[in-house]
């Protein structure tokens, strides 16, 4: 239902843009959401677009990383720059039908994509 891609590997400073496919099934009462885990971590909210249209980014991404749906598509992006070796991890893309925007927290039943890879290097 949710399928990323768009992960890579790229030097500090450099930009990528993930890319998650979503069903047409959640048109825009879905929330839709970035997360990422990287090894030994939790996972994490990175961006969040509520199905209000509202966004929320995790504050260490503030100003580097983008939010961005094309509806024609069915399709969430991020755009992440200026990336940094702290950035690596797994990257997910979750759909659900309720979420609380401000903690970056999905709930009910919830869609997750099989993850694309993010790796900075120094």
């Amino acid at each position: 239902q949710v399928v990323e891609s768009g992960g890579g590997s790229v030097q500090s400073g450099g930009s990528l843009r993930l890319s998650c496919a979503a069903s047409e099934y959640f048109g825009n009462q879905y929330c839709l959401a970035w997360f990422r885990q990287a090894p030994g971590k939790e996972r994490e909210g990175v961006a969040l677009l509520g199905n209000s249209g509202r966004s929320k980014y995790r504050e260490s991404v503030k100003g580097r990383f983008t939010l961005s749906k094309d509806n024609d598509k069915n399709a969430l992006y991020l755009q992440m720059n200026s990336l940094k070796p702290e950035d690596t991890a797994m990257y997910y893309c979750a759909a659900a039908p309720r979420c609380i925007v401000d903690t970056l927290m999905l709930y009910g039943n919830e869609y997750w994509g099989q993850g694309t890879q993010v790796t900075v290097s120094s």
